[in-house]
């Protein structure tokens, strides 16, 4: 009995011990790193970590690491976990890998251990088939450490790479995030920002004024909304990192795991026979009038719930992610009610790569189609229209997963084609009764085809409106496709909701063989 407390005795001191490490570790270099944190409106490394993860779940790895690191007096500062948390825990239950930056520590600059741990928890992710969550808050590389820390980048990026469409990837920006810090995150699947404490650039704006004479803020050179809606970088934007965080929940709970398993199925009260006769007041039959697309997912999707990725970039195409009948879809659409819905450059790169993240997570594809066409002008022309129209349609054309196609009114020219059209590959295409497929509309076609008649002719203007009415007679019917093969079905938009979730439960068991190759030559 003696014996057995002796030895509790000595373990009861080493508990101690490991005890007071741990909690220096969590408590960070001292008390007053925390308060400036706060005070930019900023949580900590495992504050953030609490709120995205289920309460309790969180299991860290590598919290006792330290540089090995001499040069610049670096040797007398040592702190635990060097700046980075890392570990994993579970989000609605499955299991979520994630790192966090601990800007409290050499301001989340990234050195040799820093990255060793990154890298650690990135293999375990892919190891372990489950989604990689980074918060971001670091300042780039570890000056002090030079070209090691650059090579610990390296091996982020060939990480970032490796599991590109094998897990999800998602990066949230906390904090200024400059050089290579930025890179990480383009790479990744979606990137979330909070304003006024996050900003991504390249160089900063001292850089920038001293090479180009400009001056610039952080937040304007690389702030959440210039990121949300000039560039593109940014996926989704918050006020704060509490909505943030809840959203990036939100959207774990809409991805798989990994590229092998379907995404997670939530039951719904919303019937899937559910009448959707309000899209009659929603949607006008006159092609010219312009409605809110928006309105017509709320109508379509269960309990009207989606998520929109880039809402604030190429606003004239809607990319979304939400439930039919419980089972998560991605749904492109165009919106009349911006640019009267027609794609260009940002719509069609913005639509290509949400086509491409769903196709490679198993997400269903919804197409919603009212399109005018694309974009005419000198500007997208020599801005690269051709090559970045082409990076949808290769995009589709590369899918694999189900695949539904409904136009509403206006489907003309290539971009009805681009628009997930029946001769690129889609599995069902239906379509209403308000349906206008055409090469153009009717007013140019008829402009074009008879140029000639319309300028001989006394009265050019009424001859022009009966080519008109005579050439939408003939081509643009409402049953024109459908009669050739191009439409599976016209149907009434009250049958909306209940057909396409009809059409996706067929296509859940769809194969699709494709060739053999290393991989495709998309255009960029």
């Amino acid at each position: 009995m003696s014996e057995a407390l002796a030895v509790d005795g000595a373990f009861g001191n080493r508990l101690v011990e490991l005890r007071e490490i741990k909690e220096e570790a969590r408590r960070g270099p001292d008390d007053a790193a925390t308060i400036r944190q706060h005070e930019r409106g900023k949580l900590t490394a495992h504050e953030r970590i609490e709120l995205l993860l289920d309460p309790g779940s969180f299991t860290e790895i590598e919290a006792l690491r330290r540089h090995r690191a001499t040069a610049f007096g670096l040797e007398h500062r040592r702190p635990y976990s060097d700046g980075v948390v890392c570990g994993w825990g579970t989000v609605h239950g499955r299991t979520v890998f994630v790192y966090a930056h601990d800007f409290r520590i050499f301001g989340g600059a990234l050195g040799e251990a820093h990255a060793q741990k990154i890298h650690k928890v990135m293999d375990l992710a892919e190891a372990a088939g489950a989604p990689l969550v980074s918060l971001n808050d670091g300042a780039g590389a570890r000056i002090q450490e030079g070209v090691t820390a650059l090579a610990g980048y390296g091996g982020i990026f060939q990480r970032n790479t490796r599991c590109s469409g094998v897990i999800p990837q998602i990066s949230v920006m906390l904090g200024p995030c400059a050089g290579g810090a930025a890179y990480s995150p383009a790479l990744t699947d979606f990137v979330f920002m909070v304003r006024e404490t996050s900003q991504m650039f390249i160089t900063g704006p001292d850089v920038v004024q001293a090479v180009t004479g400009e001056e610039i803020t952080q937040n304007g050179l690389g702030g959440a909304d210039v990121h949300a809606a000039t560039s593109g970088v940014a996926a989704f934007v918050y006020d704060d990192e509490q909505s943030c965080l809840e959203d990036v929940r939100y959207l774990l709970s809409l991805l798989p795991s990994n590229n092998n398993e379907a995404p997670p199925h939530e039951p719904t009260d919303d019937p899937a026979d559910r009448s959707t006769d309000r899209l009659l007041d929603l949607v006008p039959t006159d092609s010219s009038r312009a409605y809110d697309m928006c309105s017509v997912l709320e109508e379509i999707v269960d309990d009207g719930e989606f998520l929109q990725v880039h809402a604030g970039w190429a606003t004239n195409v809607v990319c979304a992610l939400a439930r039919l009948d419980g089972h998560v879809v991605g749904i492109v659409a165009n919106q009349p009610a911006m640019l009267a819905g027609v794609l260009d450059i940002e719509a069609s790169e913005k639509a290509a790569r949400f086509v491409q993240t769903c196709d490679a997570f198993n997400i269903p594809l919804v197409t919603l189609v009212d399109v005018p066409g694309f974009l005419p002008g000198v500007d997208q022309e020599h801005g690269g229209i051709i090559r970045h129209g082409a990076k949808l349609l290769y995009a589709y054309c590369n899918a694999t997963v189900p695949r539904v196609q409904l136009i509403l009114r206006k489907a003309y020219g290539g971009a009805y084609i681009v628009m997930d059209s029946r001769s690129i590959g889609t599995d069902v295409s239906l379509a209403w009764p308000t349906n206008e497929i055409a090469v153009m509309g009717a007013e140019g076609a008829a402009n074009v085809i008879f140029r000639r008649e319309i300028k001989a002719a006394d009265d050019p203007e009424a001859l022009r409106r009966l080519k008109i009415k005579e050439y939408r007679t003939e081509l643009m019917h409402p049953y024109y496709a459908a009669e050739r093969g191009l439409v599976d079905d016209v149907i009434e938009p009250a049958e909306t909701r209940s057909l396409l979730i009809r059409a996706l439960a067929m296509l859940r068991t769809k194969h699709a063989d494709i060739p053999a190759r290393k991989h495709g030559n998309p255009p960029v």
